[in-house]
């Protein structure tokens, strides 16, 4: 913020008490008829006084009053949550914000909020406050008018309670709470519960996964769309995990056959196309997925593995028909998600996600499902690396 070079005639005094000066004051210029410069950052900046303010608050005097100008001025910068006392002046006193936003209220009346351009005036005598938001600093400048000798006649501190910190906790969380919930519905329940089953399979937790199966099943996910999610998952997370996985399905199914439950097996995948290899199916597949045709040092230095991946994983596994490419991406980033030291393949599959056609939505919704059901520390270290996505795209 830029400061003011104020051509004025004046002295300072700031934040007077019925007993006398509080604060500090600057020496009277030496000839007040005759045009006085006061560079900008030529006079010091102090704290606000813990006995008038509640917070972070710091003033850098600007002007003091006069004879001819009865009036001082000076920045008054609060941080997030800090505010004065309550108080009056006795000749009034006119706020102009320069940045951020602010918290003004008179006694007995709401609280307003103020920002970068408003202007406010406290007539003579009105009790009041101001500071900074809760949740986002202010500075303003005051222009306070001096009655012999004083400018302000400082009260009982802003309570907690007056402040409304707590109900501003409280909307808070309310809007963090339904921004989670509209970033979960951005996923419908069945694609919400392919990341949960996905993330559970890849991390080894079965109890969890045991609820997760039962939830994807509730949800409308068919047997052989489990089975699915399940067989790709050796391809990420290895085959013991990819076994343990179907292992603990078959025993869901079993129990729920036993409770009197008939899910739907649903469709069985349709035979690869016969004029085409594996891998020649597998290159298509990846170079659509990724949007370009995939090479590099990795693939020279070891041919077989991308003879692996373009056949088998590409072919073989995404060739099936069984579950559409998005719903196959929405379990590989949450398997990934939870493996530790794969980001880059993290990164890449969030790129390949969007190649699908999900959305910023869904693969914030994605996030939120794993912070929600899976585990904080694997839900901000994808929400960061879909960052770095973004931010990229």
């Amino acid at each position: 913020m830029k400061k003011i070079l104020t051509v004025l005639f004046l002295s300072l005094s700031l934040f007077v008490s019925g007993s006398g000066f509080v604060g500090q004051t600057i020496a009277a210029e030496g000839n007040e008829n005759s045009m006085t410069i006061i560079r900008s950052g030529s006079q010091d900046s102090y704290k606000g006084p813990a006995e008038y303010f509640t917070g972070n608050v710091r003033v850098e005097p600007l002007f003091s009053e006069n004879d001819s100008q009865p009036y001082s001025g000076a920045y008054v910068t609060f941080q997030p949550g800090a505010r004065t006392a309550w108080h009056s002046h006795p000749t009034g006193q006119r706020l102009i914000i320069t940045e951020g936003v602010g918290w003004v209220q008179e006694w007995g009346g709401p609280i307003e909020e103020v920002h970068e351009g408003d202007v406010v005036w406290f007539p003579p005598g009105v009790k009041h406050w101001h500071g900074a938001s809760p949740t986002k600093a202010m500075t303003h400048i005051a222009l306070t008018g001096v009655e012999d000798g004083k400018n302000a006649e400082w009260m009982e501190k802003v309570t907690d309670e007056q402040y409304g910190i707590e109900n501003e906790k409280k909307k808070d969380e309310k809007q963090k709470d339904k921004k989670q919930k509209d970033e979960v519905l951005a996923l419908n329940a069945k694609q919400q519960n392919i990341v949960t089953i996905a993330a559970f399979t890849a991390n080894g937790d079965l109890s969890q996964l045991k609820t997760a199966l039962n939830k994807g099943l509730d949800a409308g996910l068919t047997v052989n769309e489990i089975k699915e999610v399940l067989v790709q998952m050796y391809a990420y997370a290895g085959f013991p995990r990819s076994l343990n996985g179907i292992n603990t399905f078959m025993e869901v199914i079993e129990e729920r056959q036993a409770n009197g439950i008939k899910d739907e097996i649903g469709k069985e995948a349709s035979p690869l196309p016969t004029d085409k290899s594996s891998i020649e199916l597998g290159t298509e597949i990846q170079t659509s997925l990724v949007g370009a045709p995939v090479t590099g040092p990795t693939y020279t230095f070891a041919p077989v593995i991308d003879q692996f991946l373009k056949g088998h994983l590409f072919g073989d596994i995404f060739g099936r028909d069984l579950l559409d490419y998005q719903s196959r991406e929405l379990a590989t980033i949450s398997a990934l998600a939870n493996i530790e030291g794969v980001n880059s393949q993290l990164q890449a599959h969030f790129n390949i996600g969007f190649n699908t056609g999900l959305t910023e939505d869904q693969m914030r919704s994605l996030v939120s499902v794993l912070d929600a059901e899976v585990g904080k520390k694997e839900a901000k270290n994808a929400d960061e690396v879909l960052g770095q996505v973004l931010s990229n795209r």
